[in-house]
């Protein structure tokens, strides 16, 4: 049976391990909340009364087509254009192309980063495999003129980053969202962890500091990790009601 990613791809073990995933989480929170169409989150009103919830859902989506079988993966990608669709016709607007490649790209950046700060460097090859993946996902979503390769995809990038984000009415209620649902001690390791993953742009919109408390950090984690003591901290740090689904992600 095919999978829409195969078995060896560097992105099943990228998207196989719990804290690169929560990374990603960390990282797109941060882009989701400046993003000039967030106000179509908004919309459903989902985003801010459990943004938590509305962020895992995303990133389970992603990984859930990641490991799933190639038929499996279609009909799921069906089922979020049909969700979006039904969303743009309650609101009698189209959600703009751009929004759609937004978030595309942030889980291929934050893909990528989020392995790199945890594992070790990807190289070149091994970037484009993770950008084919995802521009897989983009096509099948019916996007048009996705980035062909990773050079090309640092540079649409960084024009989407410097176009569609602004730090808004949206982007300070939704910040209060997270601090209400996370509590203050997580809502300070969110922070944190933003510094350490965002492009230097979303990191001024933000007011966020250049260096994160986490950096020396991040090698006593792995430590743990390579003793199979991870498992500590994110039983003192992670939310309760997502412990098991964090838990599951685990594959590799």
């Amino acid at each position: 049976m095919e999978y829409f990613v195969h078995k060896d791809s560097i992105v099943r073990e990228i998207w196989g391990k719990s804290d690169t995933i929560l990374l990603v989480f960390a990282g797109a929170s941060a882009e989701f909340a400046l993003n000039k169409a967030v106000d179509w989150l908004y919309f459903t009103g989902k985003l801010p009364n459990d943004p938590l919830d509305r962020l895992f859902s995303t990133v389970n989506y992603a990984r859930s087509i990641v490991f799933s079988k190639k038929t499996s993966a279609l009909k799921a990608i069906d089922g979020i254009n049909a969700i979006h669709g039904s969303v743009e016709k309650s609101r009698g607007q189209n959600i703009p192309e751009w929004a759609y490649k937004d978030v595309l790209f942030m889980l291929i950046g934050y893909s990528i980063k989020s392995f790199e700060l945890l594992e070790r460097p990807l190289s070149i090859s091994e970037k484009q495999e993770v950008l084919d993946v995802f521009n897989n996902v983009g096509n099948t979503m019916g996007l048009k003129s996705l980035p062909l390769t990773y050079a090309d995809f640092v540079v649409l990038r960084n024009e989407h980053l410097e176009t569609n984000l602004n730090n808004g009415e949206f982007t300070k209620d939704l910040y209060k969202q997270y601090r209400k649902h996370l509590g203050l001690l997580r809502y300070q390791l969110l922070l944190e962890s933003q510094i350490l993953l965002v492009p230097k742009s979303v990191r001024l919109l933000l007011n966020l500091r250049g260096i994160s408390l986490l950096t020396p950090l991040i090698s006593v984690y792995i430590l743990f990790r390579s003793i199979k003591l991870d498992w500590l901290v994110k039983e003192v740090l992670l939310p309760a009601a997502y412990k098991q689904d964090i838990k599951h992600m685990n594959r590799t």
